[in-house]
């Protein structure tokens, strides 16, 4: 018999980005699970407090007409302290003229600058072929700004729909997930029910680009069909997923 001790756990880690079976070191972890730990948590914190340069994402989405505005909160550390003050529209609320357009895509950093950073023109630039045949607003973009803002905005730009690109929370395994919310009708009081979410948009096994704007172009159709979003809708159409992945377009009918 070899002398080499089998890993009972390998099978379940390979399954799973979850820390398990890490073994320990005394009464410690031993030092690569503790590094990689520490690594994983000072990734998750910059995420959070870094900034997103604005600038190099207005160059992103170029030659879409961009317009940036920001919150009532005045810096970061403000802004994580008082959530009520990223909901509202502040700066720049007067480059808002009514457009009436069908939907206003809406970026707003959230809890995760690197998300937006690395996402959000790509899942915007994804959703040309689902959103084709709608008219479509300007990008905003909201510096220091929480799902909520979109409400307001989508109601200056008098969108019929908007969908806010935001900045997950980040956990331990993935600091740079990007969540989409819909929200028909948009103003201000609207309830979290009344939004659907596409969340866990990000690279490392999460939702693709092709797979988000699938999603997104669905429900946006339905919303606009429907004249509502939230628990009302329901995304009933999985396979348009899949068939955005093999050919950039969603099936006819």
């Amino acid at each position: 018999m070899s002398g080499v001790a089998k890993d009972p756990w390998a099978r379940l880690r390979a399954a799973t980005p979850a820390r398990i079976g890490l073994g320990r070191s005394g009464a410690g972890l031993p030092v690569k699970a503790n590094l990689e730990f520490q690594y994983a948590h000072a990734r998750a914190r910059d995420a959070v407090h870094r900034a997103v340069d604005w600038e190099a994402l207005t160059a992103q989405l170029a030659p879409r007409e961009v317009i940036e505005v920001a919150s009532q909160a005045p810096d970061r550390a403000t802004y994580l302290r008082r959530p009520d003050l990223g909901r509202r529209l502040g700066e720049g609320a007067e480059r808002l003229a009514p457009s009436g357009c069908d939907l206003a895509f809406v970026v707003a950093d959230g809890l995760s600058a690197d998300a937006v950073q690395a996402h959000a023109a790509e899942v915007i630039r994804a959703c040309d072929a689902t959103l084709e045949g709608l008219e479509l607003g300007p990008v905003v973009l909201a510096r220091q700004g929480r799902v909520a803002i979109g409400d307001e905005i989508g109601d200056r730009l008098k969108a019929k729909l908007v969908v806010v690109l935001v900045g997950e929370r980040p956990g331990l395994t993935v600091a740079d997930s990007l969540g989409a919310y819909l929200t028909w009708g948009p103003r201000q009081g609207r309830r979290d029910s009344e939004r659907n979410c596409i969340s866990n948009i990000h690279l490392k096994g999460g939702q693709s680009y092709a797979q988000a704007a699938a999603k997104i172009g669905w429900l946006a159709r339905e919303a606009l069909k429907r004249g509502l979003t939230g628990i009302g809708l329901k995304d009933e159409a999985p396979a348009l997923a899949a068939a955005m992945e093999e050919t950039g377009r969603l099936p006819e009918g």
